[in-house]
């Protein structure tokens, strides 16, 4: 049986980081996921200067310290990318590759890069699109499978499942240099659409169309809706009230997930409120 956390966090950006320093304070057992390098949009800022008591700082001198400030709290990153969250009634359940973590309650704490999905995506998402390359794997045994991949840590996916389907395709969305097994045809070019009738029949490139079976898009963050399912949305942003609450029981969302303005401070707050939330939360379950 899983062990089953207080609170999980998805995101370790100053939102997701802030819910952790405040859970921590009031003695909760919580997973944070995310990078141990932060935060990319952090980390790429030249210079920070509304986050109160860092004048005239860098993202990367910012990012110091929030790092300086986990260790001095004995908080670890788990990195790992959550595919999935589930309501399960009292509890939350996260699929992450083939492991499975389960939570009391969740804090939503991504951002905002999960990008745009391509024409298609939405239409046939478990029709063929999918976000786990090795959860699915066996449904596409002796198949075509695509991969479009955002980062360079997913080029191992690709190479399980080119253990188990009849050819690959990589698709990298990123700019360093693709190293994977010799069997997978890299593919440097731009997705543009997903076409298929009942199921996935192809993807459409900007200098070409390939057959494909199956296609997983391995962003860095997978959009709310699709994280969670029965997730309230207003304009591509997670809906939560002044406590961070969304409309699912236990569900908290905070910084730029949930609306502009997309700023650290800002974001930091809100992640201080979800944590205070999540922790009444847990203790109000707890005395059931």
């Amino acid at each position: 049986m899983a062990e089953r956390y207080d609170v999980a966090i998805v995101g370790s950006g100053p939102a997701g980081l802030s819910a952790a320093l405040n859970l921590k304070i009031r003695k909760k057992n919580f997973i944070i996921f995310g990078s141990k390098n932060i935060s990319n949009k952090l980390t790429r800022a030249p210079k920070i200067n509304n986050y109160l008591g860092f004048y005239e700082k860098s993202g990367l001198e910012i990012r110091d310290e929030f790092l300086n400030h986990l260790k001095s709290m004995d908080i670890e990153i788990t990195e790992e990318r959550v595919n999935n969250i589930y309501a399960m009634g009292d509890y939350f359940s996260l699929m992450i590759n083939e492991k499975m973590y389960e939570a009391t309650s969740i804090i939503l704490a991504t951002g905002v890069n999960f990008g745009k999905p391509f024409e298609g995506e939405e239409a046939f998402l478990g029709k063929g699109v999918g976000y786990c390359a090795t959860c699915d794997a066996p449904l596409y045994k002796d198949k075509i499978v695509t991969i479009i991949a955002y980062n360079k840590k997913d080029e191992h996916e690709a190479n399980f499942i080119a253990s188990i389907a009849s050819k690959v395709y990589y698709v990298p969305m990123y700019n360093e240099e693709v190293n994977i097994n010799s069997n997978i045809e890299v593919i440097k070019d731009k997705p543009i659409k997903i076409n298929g009738d009942n199921k996935v029949k192809s993807l459409v490139l900007s200098n070409r169309e390939i057959d494909t079976d199956g296609i997983f898009i391995l962003r860095d963050s997978i959009s709310p809706g699709q994280l969670v399912p029965g997730l309230d949305l207003y304009e591509n942003h997670v809906k939560v009230d002044r406590l961070m609450k969304t409309n699912i029981k236990g569900c908290f969302a905070a910084g730029d997930i949930v609306g502009v303005p997309y700023q650290y401070i800002k974001a930091a707050g809100e992640g201080n409120i979800a944590a205070l939330s999540a922790a009444s939360y847990v203790d109000e379950k707890n005395k059931e």
